[in-house]
């Protein structure tokens, strides 16, 4: 490695200014974000960007950051973008003091990747805000943090600003992330806007703001498990197995191939259907296509609809995408009266007025105008269309749909809107996701995403990864109890098949859903052969924020707990705290995630394990508490899975004792309300 990436990471800021950076029109950039400062709170943005650099550079800058905040909406300090490529290097050729910190390094770099991240040059991964920094000076000052630190030092980040180094030891984590972490009453989308653009706070989405993205193969993995087991439901009410061969000739529509990484193509592939996906963005479209997760682009209903009939006709693996708006492909299909089995959706819902969804009737172009210029208006467009997205939902369901909420705040924005979608009781017409398939299979049961990178970024170090978590999968299976023994084969089938479906965009990663015994052996093994030198540098471990105990969000991971404790988010919190003194390298709280500001609390961790027997001990305590700290919750809200899968926990890990839940009687109950009325009424 060039001794000029070294020298750029270590000057950090530099003292002298590099040249302006030219706008490169061939990267996909964010939209302009709407004007919403006052005059006095554009000083004070400004202010609070130039306290980055000395006193004689304001000059220079506070016209070219007043210029970024008039043409952008916020201050990005693009003239601070680096000049070498960006990509997850080995964890060899960083500068850095703390292999550890090294690692983290490598992950940021993957998060803004361009192959990865949706809007590179803005700092955002995915989801339309889903940042890792807030300005280039933060990404500089971060990384020359890291390349400086030891292992007796912590890195505390606030909303992508780096606070600053602090004395720590080698068992504390090495970096602390807080994202979005404002005053509960300050939660609302337009506070996001603004606090943003005042560049005291991000939105962090998670695996964004948290360094532990993978690119699309982590969405993948959750839409293949939800649209396999959303297939079976569907070929069971047929009175059919729900077999791969049944599967084929089904037809999956969904929309959103960019905020959402466009995964939906490669599950529906994986899973055997015809799988249709609208994007209006036609570089997110093209992106997918170039990579391979979609096999055709077409622009023209009238051409696509003769090809979805013949795919369906041919019982054709195949995913279609629909360059245009998802409510003219919803409606087309109602009126060509095309049976559709299964629909979802995935654009970026959670972020509605600023790029997350496109009002039908209007381009793109005209859509990005607008949403800038004409907020309140944009809005409306946005409601209306989303009225009219249902109701075309509603009348393919009547023909025997089968539509899920993919978490994406579709559900909760469309009910916003008016559209006809909450029943009687004021619960949604349409499940979530979780709430029939994830919660109740798998995140009871304790079985979430696991993640890893591998740091050498070797395919081989990667391969031999995958069959050594095979294995060890095959070999908890020969024992595993009957009510999770499929969803562990679906895993095995995942992962012995991963490397087939050519998952990795950016760094050398994998995703496997498994429980707290599953990942707990699998990084020993890894531990292992990193320590026999057989996968030869250290492995970073993660997860995803769908997952049973890092994320408290009531439309979306706990949409299925039922007890009323849906809104309340001592489990994420709980989650990051528990983690950092069992041993995580890094550890994330945010507001917000895939449903939206305000929504949702998520907590994150990223471990590096590198063969020692300090890694082992870190492996052995807190991915226990990492997986079982939401079990237990989930136990403790009455989810019979949960009960059964903590009950087996505490059997198998001594020291572990968990509050269990005792059932009441319904009748019992109504008797004594009954009882109570009478009581008040006489």
């Amino acid at each position: 490695m060039s001794n000029k990436f070294h020298e750029e990471i270590l000057a950090g800021i530099p003292q002298t200014l590099p040249e302006p950076k030219q706008y490169d029109s061939s990267i996909n950039h964010a939209p302009k974000r709407k004007e919403i400062l006052s005059s006095g709170e554009k000083a004070l943005a400004l202010k609070n960007a130039l306290r980055y650099f000395p006193a004689e550079q304001h000059e220079v800058l506070a016209p070219e950051f007043a210029q970024e905040l008039r043409d952008y909406g916020r201050i990005y300090m693009y003239r601070l973008r680096p000049d070498y490529e960006m990509y997850a290097r080995p964890i060899e050729e960083y500068p850095a003091r703390s292999k550890q910190a090294a690692a983290i390094m490598a992950m940021i770099q993957n998060n803004l990747d361009p192959r990865v991240a949706q809007h590179p040059h803005e700092l955002i991964t995915y989801g339309g805000n889903g940042a890792v920094f807030q300005n280039w000076a933060q990404y500089r000052l971060a990384m020359q943090y890291l390349a400086t630190m030891t292992d007796e030092q912590t890195l505390v980040m606030y909303s992508g600003h780096p606070l600053g180094l602090f004395p720590s030891h080698k068992d504390a984590p090495r970096v602390i992330v807080s994202n979005g972490m404002v005053v509960p009453n300050y939660s609302k989308p337009d506070d996001w806007e603004k606090f943003n653009a005042l560049g005291v706070s991000q939105y962090g989405q998670m695996t964004a703001g948290s360094y532990m993205y993978i690119g699309p193969q982590g969405i993948v993995h959750g839409t293949t498990i939800t649209v396999m087991n959303a297939a079976r439901k569907q070929l069971e009410l047929k009175g059919l197995e729900g077999k791969e061969d049944n599967m084929h000739g089904m037809l999956f529509v969904t929309a959103g191939l960019g905020g959402m990484s466009g995964a939906q193509g490669k599950a529906g592939v994986i899973s055997g259907v015809v799988s249709v996906i609208a994007e209006i963005n036609p570089m997110a479209a093209r992106k997918r296509y170039d990579q391979g997760w979609v096999d055709e682009i077409h622009e023209d209903l009238d051409e696509l609809i003769p090809r979805i009939r013949k795919a369906i006709a041919e019982k054709e693996v195949v995913a279609l995408a629909y360059q245009g708006n998802v409510v003219d492909l919803w409606e087309r299909l109602d009126k060509e009266n095309i049976r559709v089995d299964l629909g979802s959706d995935q654009t970026s819902l959670h972020n509605p007025w600023a790029g997350g969804y496109y009002p039908v009737g209007y381009s793109y172009e005209e859509s990005r105008t607008m949403m800038a210029e004409e907020p309140e208006r944009f809005k409306a467009c946005v409601q209306e269309s989303l009225r009219r997205h249902a109701a075309a939902v509603g009348r393919l369901a009547d023909k025997g749909m089968y539509f899920f909420d993919y978490g994406n705040a579709f559900l909760l924005e469309a009910s916003r809107a008016g559209a006809d979608i909450v029943l009687a009781d004021g619960s949604f017409r349409y499940p979530s996701y979780v709430q029939d398939i994830m919660g109740p299979l798998f995140f009871d049961y304790g079985f979430g995403p696991f993640r890893w990178v591998c740091m050498s970024q070797d395919p081989e170090d990667l391969a031999k990864s995958d069959k050594i978590a095979a294995a060890v999968l095959r070999e908890i299976y020969k024992t595993a109890p009957e009510d999770i023994r499929g969803q562990m084969m679906d895993n095995i089938r995942w992962i012995e098949e991963a490397a087939k479906n050519k998952l990795v965009v950016g760094s050398q990663a994998r995703i496997l859903y498994a429980d707290c015994e599953g990942r707990s052996k699998i990084a020993l093994a890894f531990n292992d052969a990193i320590r026999r030198g057989e996968i030869t540098a250290p492995i970073v471990l993660g997860r995803d924020h769908h997952d049973v105990s890092g994320t408290d969000s009531p439309f979306r991971e706990t949409s299925n707990i039922y007890d009323g404790s849906s809104f309340t988010a001592d489990m994420a919190v709980h989650n990051v705290i528990g983690d950092s003194f069992r041993g995580a390298t890094w550890v994330s709280i945010h507001n917000g995630g895939g449903v939206g500001w305000g929504e949702v609390i998520n907590g994150g961790f990223g471990m590096v394990i590198d063969g020692t027997d300090d890694a082992d001990r870190h492996i052995k305590e807190m991915l226990l508490w990492d997986v079982n700290n939401g079990i237990a919750r989930r136990s403790w809200a009455r989810n019979k899975g949960a009960i059964d899968a903590i009950k087996r926990e505490m059997q198998r890990t001594p020291g572990l004792k968990v509050t269990l839940p005792h059932f009441a009687d319904q009748d019992l109950i109504n008797k004594a309300l009954n009882q109570s009325d009478e009581t008040h009424n006489f």
